[in-house]
């Protein structure tokens, strides 16, 4: 019995350690936070894959403007030969000579004089076996559409290029926002453990007082209201704290499981409010190059529909080899060679108007796109501007909220002073005590609301 508990728990022991070794451990500090999202978040990761899609796409419409090369070959055998009927061209002469001579014709038979006149005859033409092989080439001279089309290709990959960087800037938003929520809710669990220990130091001070006589049971009592809301309160705070971990491991592309140690400190949050305000380039922001590269297509596409009303010039050639016999086995005794090479134009003359009413619409969608871009410069130079306020704003509070903590603990230290002293009462601690968890939860939201502010300010300088 006791080896089977044994064997139980090594088993148990080295199941644990073998978990453990999975668990993939991270230390990170915000910029290293970042590096690892921008290699691992998916996100990220299907834009690289759309930059090399589209750099593929490239290339294929490049090859249309290459010389075109394609083989053929062709075998057959004809069960039956065709056969038609052509004029009789014949005169009754020549068939007098042909029968006196004792011709046959293709089948082995005596030519006989027609006996229906000389009107038309039944001809068989073409061999039993029949076979070609060779190759034909082409290549386009010019094609307007094909022209632009080279054009347009460019810019969709400056485009593929914008919309990674966009992805990245979206990547570092993202991860920035949830590793400060993570730092905050730890800055928040600090309080709180600060405030367990000081509460439950009072609460045992109040009933060693009650026990001798020099405080009541109700001061016992709403301390200890106060010290379970806040046990209460950290316990839900630990949860919190996972959920913010988990969001942040999710936004950099990391795997749940793993655990995550962040680095980096909320001391640079303290001095926010001096950080200069910068004038922000709206122009330079990846998202207005983005639209901009879209109106760049848009204009290229009305160009397209124009070029496809032009005509388009081709080069070909045809090369091949011909072999004809009733024989199989003398079918390649000979081959007869063929060579073609020419030039093609294509001239667009009378359509349905379908060309013409494409070309419009075109036309206007890029005219649409000019106002997207003027609408977004706009759009983006008030975000900046209300970034900024919002950061000002921000920054503001978050100092008076942290004046507010640093009086509400004073009145805290007074208060107890007072009822140690025997001339306060536990009613004033509790309002203290409740006065500094309101302070001290205003700080932590102004605290979150400046970092987030920081954030989004720094993205209007494209950070």
């Amino acid at each position: 019995m006791n080896l089977k508990i044994k064997l139980v728990g090594l088993l148990l022991l080295l199941c644990n350690t073998m978990y453990a070794q999975t668990i993939n451990t991270f230390e990170f500090s915000l910029q290293q936070a970042i590096e690892y999202a921008l290699q691992n978040q998916n996100a990220v990761k299907n834009a690289k894959l759309d930059k090399q899609i589209f750099e593929q796409k490239i290339k294929e419409t490049i090859a249309i403007g290459l010389p075109q090369v394609n083989g053929k070959a062709s075998a057959q055998k004809f069960l039956d030969i065709p056969t038609q009927v052509i004029p009789n061209f014949i005169s009754p002469s020549v068939y007098g000579v042909l029968i006196d001579n004792n011709v046959k014709d293709g089948n082995g038979n005596p030519i006989k004089m027609p006996a229906n006149g000389f009107g038309n005859i039944e001809a068989r033409f073409g061999t039993t076996f029949n076979m070609s092989y060779g190759v034909d080439v082409s290549q386009l001279i010019f094609d307007g559409s094909y022209l632009v089309g080279l054009q347009a290709s460019n810019v969709y990959k400056d485009l593929t290029v914008k919309a990674l960087e966009r992805t990245q800037n979206e990547a570092r938003v993202a991860v920035t926002k949830a590793y400060y929520a993570v730092l905050v809710v730890q800055k928040s669990r600090e309080l709180l453990d600060a405030n367990v220990t000081r509460l439950k130091k009072t609460l045992d001070d109040t009933k060693a007082y009650y026990e001798n006589g020099f405080a009541e049971k109700i001061d016992v009592d709403r301390l200890t209201v106060i010290n379970n809301n806040i046990v209460t309160e950290r316990e839900n705070l630990e949860r919190v704290y996972l959920i913010t971990a988990n969001v942040l491991k999710f936004q950099m592309g990391m795997p749940i499981e793993s655990e995550l140690t962040l680095t980096d400190k909320l001391d640079e949050v303290l001095a926010l409010e001096t950080m200069p305000l910068e004038a922000a380039n709206v122009q330079a922001r990846v998202e207005y190059q983005l639209v901009k590269t879209q109106m760049r297509l848009m204009e290229l596409d009305y160009k397209r529909n124009i070029f496809s009303r032009m005509p388009t010039v081709a080069a070909f050639g045809t090369f091949s080899k011909n072999a004809q016999n009733n024989e199989y086995a003398k079918l390649t005794d000979k081959l007869f060679p063929t060579s073609i090479v020419g030039l093609s134009v294509t001239i667009p003359l009378v359509g349905s108007g379908k060309k013409f009413y494409q070309t419009n619409q075109a036309k206007m969608v890029f005219e649409k796109s000019k106002n997207d871009l003027k609408n977004l410069e706009n759009a983006l130079s008030l975000e900046s501007k209300s970034a900024q306020t919002n950061f000002k704003n921000s920054a503001g509070q978050l100092k008076n909220q942290s004046k507010n903590m640093e009086l509400a603990t004073e009145v805290l230290r007074v208060a107890k002073i007072k009822y140690n002293q025997g001339v306060g009462s536990s009613l004033e601690v509790v309002s203290a005590e409740t006065a500094l968890k309101e302070a001290e939860n205003n700080y932590i939201a102004a605290l979150y609301n400046a970092l987030i502010a920081k954030v989004e300010l720094d993205k209007t300088y494209g950070k």
